[in-house]
Formats: C-alpha cells, sequence, structure tokens
C-alpha cells in the first residue's frame, strides 16, 4: 500500500480485522462488550509530514514507502485533513516560483486542527536570512486566501516565527467546547475526530467516579481539561516543560481552575506516592485521589506504575499498544476487573488500535 492512500470500501472490513486481533489478544481476560469509535475513512489526519524532492525546475512532497523505503512521489494525500490536502500543491506552486524559498528546502510540516486553523513549517538545509523572511511573508500573504494561517521557517539552531508557532484547537466534549493550543514539533492527537470520542468516553466514565483524579502522561492537558468538570481535583503529571507550558496556557483559556499540572515523571510520582512524601510540595492528604488515568506511550506502564495504579480504587488506562497494554492488564487483573472496553480508530489502513479500559477494584470476598 502506497503511503496516504485510502480505501472507504474497505474500511468496515479493515476495522472488523483489528477489533478481532485485539480481542484476541486479551480474549483470556473477562472482557465487556467492545464499544467502537470509528474514524472518517478520508481526509481525518491533522498532521503531515514530508521530504521535498527537488527535480530540475520541479518541486514535490515524497514519503518513503515503509516496507521497500523507496522515496514516493506524493501529489494527492487523501488521509490528510482536506485543509492539508488542498493546501500542498498551492503550496508547491508558489514555492516553484520562488528561489529564496525554494533553495535547499528540506521538509515540509502541516498542522491544522477541527478549529480550521492551519500551521506550515519550512525546513531548510542552510541558514535562513532577512531575505528569507521578506520572502516568507509575501508567501504568507499570498496563501491567506486559502486559509488562516501562520507560517515557520527552520534550519540548524534556527526558528522563526512570523506570527505564532502553534494552532487553537477547537474540540466538542459532551456539548462542551474545549480549546486547545497545539505547538509545532509537539505531540497532539493526529485525528480530530477520533479524539472528541476518546474524550467524550472518558466523560462518560467519570460520570460514575467521585473525588480527585491523578492523571499521568498529561501531554498539553487533552484529557486534564475534559475531565476537570467531572472531579474536585485534577492533579496531572508531565515532564516536558513544553506540554506543562501548553497544559497551563490550556487550564487558562478554558478558564479552568481545578487543575494542576507538575513537571515530574510517572516514575517519581510513583515513588512519592507508594512512600506517603509530598509531591512537589503537594499535599496528598488534602486530597482523595480515588482515580488515576493513565495515557503512556508505547512501552507501556513501567513495573513500578502498575505498583501503583493497583492501588487506586478507579483505573482508566488509554493505550496505543495492545502488546504492552495486555502485559499491564495481566497484571491489573489481581487487583481490578475491567468494567468497559472501547477501541478508537485512530489510524485507518494501518494496523494500529487505540483502546480505553475502565478497571474498578475487585470486592473482597
Amino acid at each position: 500500500m502506497r503511503p496516504g492512500q485510502t480505501f472507504p470500501d474497505q474500511y468496515e472490513a479493515l476495522l472488523t480485522s483489528k477489533l478481532g486481533s485485539v480481542q484476541a489478544l486479551l480474549q483470556h481476560l473477562q472482557l465487556p462488550e467492545a464499544e467502537v469509535f470509528r474514524s472518517p475513512s478520508e481526509h481525518y489526519r491533522l498532521r503531515a509530514e514530508f521530504r521535498v524532492w527537488h527535480e530540475g525546475d520541479d518541486l514535490f512532497h515524497i514519503m518513503f514507502d515503509p516496507s521497500t523505503k523507496e522515496r514516493v512521489r506524493i501529489d494527492h494525500f487523501p488521509i490528510a485533513d482536506k485543509r492539508i490536502s488542498d493546501m500542498m500543491p498551492v503550496l508547491l506552486q508558489l514555492l516553484k516560483g520562488n528561489d529564496e524559498l525554494r533553495r535547499r528546502l528540506y521538509q515540509i510540516d502541516y498542522l491544522t486542527g477541527l478549529s480550521g486553523e492551519l500551521l506550515i513549517t519550512l525546513i531548510y538545509k542552510r541558514p535562513l536570512d532577512e531575505n528569507w523572511q521578506q520572502a516568507a511573508n509575501t508567501l504568507k500573504q499570498q496563501l491567506a486566501d486559502y486559509a488562516p494561517l501562520d507560517l515557520i521557517g527552520r534550519a540548524r539552531k534556527q526558528k522563526i516565527e512570523l506570527d505564532r508557532d502553534f494552532i487553537i484547537e477547537q474540540l466538542q466534549v459532551k456539548q462542551r467546547t474545549l480549546r486547545y493550543q497545539q505547538i509545532e514539533n509537539s505531540f497532539t492527537q493526529p485525528n480530530g475526530e477520533v479524539n472528541q470520542h476518546m474524550l467524550s468516553w472518558t466523560c462518560d466514565v467519570a460520570t460514575q467516579l467521585k473525588g480527585d483524579l491523578l492523571e499521568l502522561y498529561c501531554g498539553n492537558g487533552n484529557f486534564s481539561l475534559a475531565l476537570a468538570a467531572h472531579f474536585d481535583q485534577v492533579i496531572a503529571t508531565e515532564i516536558s516543560r513544553k506540554s506543562i507550558r501548553s497544559a497551563q496556557y490550556n487550564c487558562h483559556l478554558n478558564q479552568i481552575n481545578n487543575v494542576q499540572v507538575l513537571q515530574i515523571s510517572a516514575e517519581d510520582v510513583s515513588a512519592a506516592l507508594l512512600q506517603g512524601s509530598k509531591l512537589k510540595q503537594l499535599d496528598l492528604s488534602e486530597l482523595q485521589l480515588n482515580t488515576v488515568l493513565v495515557d503512556p506511550p508505547r512501552a507501556g506502564l513501567d513495573p513500578a506504575t502498575v505498583e501503583l495504579v493497583s492501588r487506586f480504587n478507579d483505573i482508566i488506562y488509554i493505550s496505543c499498544n495492545p502488546e504492552t497494554l495486555k502485559v499491564n492488564l495481566d497484571e491489573l487483573d489481581k487487583t481490578h476487573r475491567i468494567e468497559r472496553f472501547a477501541v478508537f480508530d485512530q489510524f485507518p489502513y494501518t494496523h494500529h488500535l487505540e483502546s480505553g479500559v475502565w478497571l474498578r477494584k475487585k470486592t473482597s470476598p
């Protein structure tokens, strides 16, 4: 399959196959019926990154085939949001006629959101100067008729922002509109429609919970903001300073006052809670941390964090890797039962399938 291809008439069959594989992997657990959240079959991806290939006077996007490693010319990219796919040929046409902007252009990154905002990053293998900035300002004006956008130039140890380096995303979650700063060159959920499903599902689970929430791996506050309305306090932890600043910005943007964002690793959170010590000067005795939400990287939860979360009454586990989810659930099954199980098709036409699991502490016999 060529990079970026879609097969809308095969979407349901491919999703059913992926779901079957995950269910088979977890069949030894007492899974409830899976709640399935589908993606649009085309134009669902809000981020796209392309290398730029120069061939005489021509200039085009390329990607590399994951199987053969061969370069593939990309003239049409139907998995990308319409704002990206429509902008791609327009941008290239303008770049082709501008020696200043095309010279040693190496990569183009696109970031958009359901809000309609668009951010384009041009990455070079040469230093950028005032001539580049003047030409880039002219390019931005030329593109303004197509979409509200910002433009960034990058080179080694250089980053030039013509205005800002982020978009403001808008997501609909349970009749609420939440706004998120999403910064260029940092992680954001790539499928906006499915992300809305994920947030709504976790909020639906949270309506049955109470007390305070501990969140590990909070990123830019994607889940923190949505869940804040369902808990007295949310203690959100993250290691990346950029993500922490963005999460704090997003709390202010949405006038949410019951979320505290702490810079601390999941491992250090585990150590502090297991030892009963303070968490970044936060007095844990004043909180009712009944629920924990984890959205770990593909490696899953390390043993110390599994031990930590097993002490909570309720666990909301968002997983991007069924294999490591299985490993973690095999341990958590000793202390918790699975109340709800959901799958979210963030990446159609790939083998990847995100999962959501709500686990509740088993009562003593």
